[in-house]
């Protein structure tokens, strides 16, 4: 299902332009338009979805496949030294456009980007009582 105010589905639809590295018929991957790093790429499936966990297993298999092509590519094209793989969901986690979509970022040793990543420590209480919620759920 589309959304006529997703510029994602735009983008797909060929309504909007973009550097379209890959397309088929329900993927598609392009140069982002606000990049932070030369060849960062976004992933997309054409449908319109939200959020990586409304994704079918079908479609998680060709966005994946997907992604990991890109990242090859860059790693193979940009002599890059590693990337990134980003899925924001949800505003709380930093998503900005409500489609679907992964980040590949190159990267490059000492390049800055992404660095910092603050840790927490909690109990081991609050630790088992995460864990068993979670896992409930997962089985």
């Amino acid at each position: 299902m589309e959304n006529n105010s997703c510029i994602f589905c735009d983008i797909a639809n060929g309504v909007l332009p973009s550097e379209k590295l890959y397309e088929d018929a329900s993927v598609m991957a392009f140069l982002d338009i606000n990049p932070i790093a030369d060849g960062h790429t976004l992933v997309v499936p054409k449908k319109h979805i939200v959020s990586f966990h409304e994704l079918d297993s079908n479609l998680a298999c060709t966005l994946t496949s997907l992604t990991s092509k890109v990242a090859e590519a860059l790693l193979s094209e940009l002599n890059c030294d590693g990337y990134n793989v980003l899925c924001n969901n949800g505003s709380a986690a930093g998503q900005v456009v409500s489609h679907l979509h992964f980040h590949v970022i190159p990267r490059f040793l000492g390049d800055g980007l992404l660095d910092k990543w603050q840790t927490y420590e909690y109990s081991e209480q609050r630790r088992s009582e995460i864990f068993d919620k979670i896992s409930k759920r997962l089985s």
